[in-house]
């Protein structure tokens, strides 16, 4: 069974930092891009951070630009997500996803990714 399983979420104040991680397991995704999405109660999922299968490449969403780093260990068989300077409006579930399909990934389109993880809860209070 192929699984994505994120892990590292939690309750943080303002300004604080935590490490998301996402271990892949059934399957292996070390030649595939990985992602990070979010999606907080009412909005749509929204793109995070991409990363090539090698690392050499990285993408990210506009509101996290500078704050946040996405990295991988293909060896460990995992992907990272670095947030720092974490805001309130970053609370969200943090999802990890890989796109095994050819497509944009680097635009962060949600359809370049064809493999889920179920979330981490991130809330960031004031």
């Amino acid at each position: 069974q192929v699984q994505l399983v994120e892990s590292g979420g939690g309750l943080v104040q303002a300004g604080a930092s935590l490490r998301l991680s996402c271990a892949a397991s059934g399957r292996s995704f070390s030649s595939d891009p990985m992602g990070w999405f979010r999606q907080a109660p009412g909005k749509e999922r929204e793109f995070v951070a991409a990363i090539s299968w090698r690392g050499g490449n990285t993408a990210y969403g506009d509101s996290v630009k500078g704050r946040f780093t996405i990295s991988r260990d293909n060896a460990k068989s995992t992907v990272y997500l670095q947030m720092n300077n974490l805001k309130v409006q970053d609370t969200a579930v943090y999802h990890c996803a890989a796109a095994t399909r050819i497509g944009p990934w680097y635009r962060g389109s949600v359809d370049a990714f064809d493999y889920w993880g179920q979330g981490t809860q991130v809330t960031v209070s004031s």
